[in-house]
């Protein structure tokens, strides 16, 4: 969900309330020591981009450009390295640096939610460490998918459990099926919510009917819901909790009646057309670095780029 200067100011007054909606006892960013759910994600939490130089090195300088325009906008937190961030893509070394570099720009009454799934877990246990270090708050865990066919409910379980167990941060689920083609069973989430250092599940399936389920079968835990999608956001608010990556947790923290509602499908409509580099090439329209992305993902022809384009003029985004 990657919000430029237009979009960002119908929106500004229901992001503020949301923020203030927010208990003030969640607000700060230090870890507790031991095991349990302390943080609420209420709120917005737009996924980074991982930019990149001409060369394909990462930029670090774009990245804290970026992030001074979000600074002005007041969402709850930021993801970084989930799939907008091209994760599978960087060296372990980057994904640590990128993380340190948010950190430093963030400021501290933001949250950080950083990937750090890995396909095995005494690696994925290990880079989650090491994003504690690096200043995130809460480890996003995607599901491991190479061997799918044996990624049953118990070894997901077991697997999320050791992550959890060892983490010294909360660990967060994160079902994406479009690009694992592997979805978390909902008898593991409910299994994994009695976990205290499991604090919610970042579905990106879009299955509303699964995101109900979870939140009525879950309502006795401390577990928190996020809707994995600006695409759906408005239609999981209509479960009773919810906001975007955001936590299906509380009624009135969500963008309503501002008059932008209608354009939170915007990062949909690109995404799920021209994908990453579609989205890049648009944050470039609103005053963001976008840049390339890393081999294998190609750019868009000009024929693609004046589609992307023609929707956005036709919408009256630009």
């Amino acid at each position: 969900m990657v919000l430029g200067v237009r979009l960002a100011s119908p929106l500004q007054p229901a992001l503020a309330a949301l923020c203030q909606a927010v208990p003030r006892q969640h607000r700060g960013l230090s870890t507790p020591s031991g095991h349990g759910h302390t943080l609420d994600l209420r709120g917005i939490f737009p996924p980074l981009t991982t930019p990149f130089s001409s060369t394909r090195e990462v930029d670090y300088a774009r990245l804290e450009g970026n992030l001074h325009h979000y600074a002005s906008i007041p969402f709850r937190g930021l993801v970084v390295l989930g799939s907008n961030g091209e994760y599978p893509y960087l060296a372990p070394h980057e994904r640590l640096e990128v993380v340190s570099c948010v950190r430093r720009a963030l400021p501290r009454d933001r949250l950080l939610l950083a990937g750090s799934g890995c396909e095995s877990t005494q690696a994925t246990i290990e880079l989650t460490s090491s994003m504690a270090e690096a200043g995130a708050n809460v480890a996003l865990v995607v599901t491991p998918c190479y061997y799918r066919g044996a990624m049953t409910s118990a070894a997901l379980v077991q697997h999320y459990t050791e992550v959890a167990d060892a983490s010294p941060i909360p660990v967060v689920l994160y079902s994406v099926p479009a690009n694992t083609g592997l979805d978390l069973p909902l008898e593991a989430v409910l299994t994994l919510a009695q976990h205290p250092n499991i604090l919610g599940i970042k579905d990106s399936s879009g299955d509303i009917t699964r995101m109900g389920l979870m939140v009525h079968k879950t309502r006795q835990e401390d577990f928190q819901v996020l809707a994995g999608s600006a695409g759906f956001l408005l239609a999981s608010y209509a479960l009773g909790r919810c906001c975007c990556p955001c936590s299906v947790r509380d009624m009135g923290c969500c963008p309503g009646g501002t008059g932008g509602d209608w354009q939170l499908g915007r990062g949909r409509k690109v995404t799920r057309r021209f994908g990453i580099p579609g989205l890049k090439k648009a944050m470039e329209w609103f005053g963001y670095y976008g840049g390339p992305c890393r081999s294998p993902l190609a750019p868009l022809s000009p024929p693609q780029v004046e589609e992307l384009r023609g929707t956005f003029s036709t919408n009256g985004w630009l």
